[in-house]
C-alpha cells in the first residue's frame, strides 16, 4: 500500500544556511503525526519547505503526496493537489473579503466548469463558522485584517474545513489560544479526521495533543527526526523537557538556526 505522504532525505536551506538536514517521514491515510522540538530545530522550515515558500531552497530529497512529486509543483499546484498549511502567522490582505478569498480557493481546487454555486458556498461557510463559534460578520471582513491572534487561528481552521485538503499541516495552531478557543479549534480538526486524510501537527506543547490525539509523536532536533513514539512521548517531553533526549542521543547543540 502506497503512503499518503512521504518525505525522503529532505534538505533545505535559507540564505545559504542548511536548516533541514535529511528529514524523513512516512504517513498513512487517517494518521495524525505530531512534531515537537526546541526552538531553532527547523520545524517551521519544514512546513514552509513542503509548501514551497520562496525563501527556502530545497537542495536535496523528495516529497510525495499520494505518489505525486510535490517538489515539482508550483505553490498553487501543491494547494490544488491537497496540501494545506495553517500558518503560525497568517497574513492580512486588505480589499479581499474572507468569503471572496475562500470561494476563489475552493473553485481553484474544483476546477473550471465545476465551480461551487454562491448559494451552496454561503450555506457551507455559515455552517462551518457556526461550528467554530465565529461571528457571521467575519464572512464580509477583509482577510485577517484587524483579527486577533485567536480569530486568525480559527479562520485558518475555517479554511481547512471548507477546502477539505488531503494533508493538513498545523504550524503551532495552538499558540495564542485560550483553552476555550483551543477546544473549538481541536474539535474542528477532529471532525476532519478521515481514512484518506492526514495531519502533521507542529507544536511546542502537549496541551494541544490532549484534544487532538496523535498516532505518532516525533522529536525534531538538528533539522531531522531523532526520536519517535506514541502519545506518551509528548507527555514525557512536557514533564521533563528535551534534555533527556539530548543526553540519550549524545546531542550537544540542538539548534540549527533562527527558524522555529
Amino acid at each position: 500500500m502506497s503512503s499518503l505522504f512521504e518525505i525522503r532525505g529532505l534538505k533545505s536551506e535559507i540564505e545559504g544556511k542548511e536548516i533541514l538536514k535529511g528529514f524523513n517521514l512516512t504517513m498513512q491515510g487517517g494518521e495524525v503525526h505530531a512534531i515537537m522540538g526546541p526552538n531553532g530545530t527547523g520545524k517551521s522550515t519544514l512546513a514552509s519547505s513542503i509548501m514551497g515558500h520562496p525563501k527556502y531552497e530545497v537542495t536535496e530529497g523528495e516529497v510525495f503526496l499520494n505518489g505525486e512529486d510535490v517538489l515539482e509543483m508550483e505553490v498553487d499546484e501543491r494547494a490544488r493537489a491537497g496540501l494545506f498549511l495553517a500558518m503560525q502567522y497568517p497574513s492580512e490582505i486588505t480589499g479581499v473579503t474572507n468569503a471572496d478569498f475562500l470561494r476563489s480557493a475552493i473553485n481553484a481546487r474544483r476546477g473550471e466548469g465545476n465551480e461551487i454555486s454562491l448559494i451552496k458556498f454561503v450555506r457551507q461557510m455559515e455552517a462551518k463558522m457556526k461550528e467554530l463559534e465565529m461571528n457571521p460578520e467575519f464572512m464580509h471582513r477583509y482577510l485577517n485584517e484587524g483579527f486577533s491572534g485567536g480569530e486568525k487561528k480559527r479562520n485558518e481552521i475555517l479554511q481547512m474545513l471548507l477546502l477539505e485538503p488531503k494533508l493538513v499541516i498545523l504550524d503551532e495552531i495552538d499558540s495564542g489560544l485560550d483553552i476555550d478557543a483551543l477546544k473549538i479549534v481541536a474539535a474542528g480538526v477532529n471532525a476532519m479526521r478521515a481514512e484518506d486524510r492526514g495531519f502533521l501537527i507542529i507544536t511546542h506543547y502537549q496541551r494541544l495533543l490532549n484534544y487532538i490525539k496523535p498516532d505518532y509523536v516525533h522529536v525534531m532536533m538538528q533539522g531531522r527526526i531523532v526520536k519517535s513514539g506514541g502519545p506518551e512521548l509528548a507527555e514525557r517531553l512536557e514533564a521533563e523537557g528535551y534534555d533527556w533526549v539530548k543526553e540519550e542521543l549524545g546531542i550537544v547543540d540542538e539548534t540549527v538556526g533562527q527558524e522555529a
